[in-house]
């Protein structure tokens, strides 16, 4: 039999090899319009990360952030979309979004979503741009 302690390091110790590669960080921005074939300019961002965290927050967000969670499958999405665009990652996206905008009915009602993708030297490129749908057609249930 192996040597345990070998079989056990990798478990206990992380590895620095974790990531395949270190690749540009997504963000989720989404613009709303009056009309379907309006000129997208005000792009905002979705769920944008806070600024900063008491002490006390970053310890009640190690047991209970839901809210972090489904913002994190939301970048597994827009991953997944740039390497192979699905309508169902499209609806992913669609279906967070409207729902987040649902509080403002007096929003416009023409939506639209884009990857943008920050790399680490600062860098900003739109990999992914959805067309406009009407909010009222997006089931956010």
């Amino acid at each position: 039999m192996a040597n345990p302690v070998s079989l056990l390091a990798p478990a206990l110790i992380p590895s620095w090899n974790f990531f395949d590669v270190i690749a540009a960080s997504p963000r989720v921005e989404y613009a709303l319009a009056e009309a379907r074939d309006a000129v997208l300019d005000a792009w905002i961002e979705f769920r944008p990360r806070p600024q900063r965290l008491s002490p006390a927050a970053m310890l009640a967000r190690l047991f209970w952030n839901p809210r972090w969670n489904e913002s994190l499958f939301l970048v597994s999405c827009a991953e997944r979309l740039v390497e192979e665009p699905t309508a169902h990652g499209e609806d992913e996206i669609f279906r967070r979004i409207a729902a987040d905008l649902a509080s403002r009915p007096d929003a416009a009602p023409w939506l639209s979503f884009r990857l943008l993708f920050l790399d680490p030297a600062g860098g900003r490129e739109v990999l992914y741009q959805a067309a406009p749908r009407l909010r009222s057609d997006i089931d956010v249930g």
